[in-house]
């Protein structure tokens, strides 16, 4: 597939990192590092502006390793990003550590996932056919 991509920052196109990887790193495009404290959120732009084929999303996705090790995530994950958006993409991150976490020029902040999507047309009915799970949610199917 190919998707048009304007790109304001100093750095590299996203792209993958191994041959099946489904996500393609976003890089922070920021002139001064961001310190980011303890619960504290921010959006961390990267410079970057995309044109999606409709029926189409991006979904902006954390690291697992910046995850894991520092406790950073995409706070709306996944973020979507729709095939008529032609804003700089932007990534809402927030720390769940309890340390200060700082965040580079050029610093790997998230993944992007590009994404085909079905639209919902609804068929309003009286009810719904039974199935063997039912109305139960939220820790209904048991825990282990």
């Amino acid at each position: 597939m190919k998707v048009k991509i304007i790109n304001t920052s100093k750095h590299s196109l996203p792209n993958y990192s191994t041959p099946a990887s489904a996500g393609m790193d976003l890089r922070a495009n920021i002139e001064a590092p961001i310190k980011l404290k303890p619960l504290e959120r921010t959006i961390v732009k990267t410079g970057i502006f995309i044109e999606l084929p409709l029926g189409f999303e991006a979904q902006v996705r954390p690291r697992s390793g910046l995850a894991f090790k520092k406790g950073i995530t995409v706070l709306n994950s996944p973020g979507t990003i729709d095939a008529d958006y032609r804003g700089e993409v932007g990534v809402i991150l927030v720390n769940l550590s309890d340390d200060d976490f700082e965040i580079e020029d050029g610093e790997r902040i998230a993944q992007m996932v590009i994404a085909r999507h079905e639209k919902a047309h609804w068929v309003e009915v009286e009810e719904l056919n039974n199935s063997e799970r039912g109305s139960g949610g939220f820790g209904s199917t048991g825990v282990k």
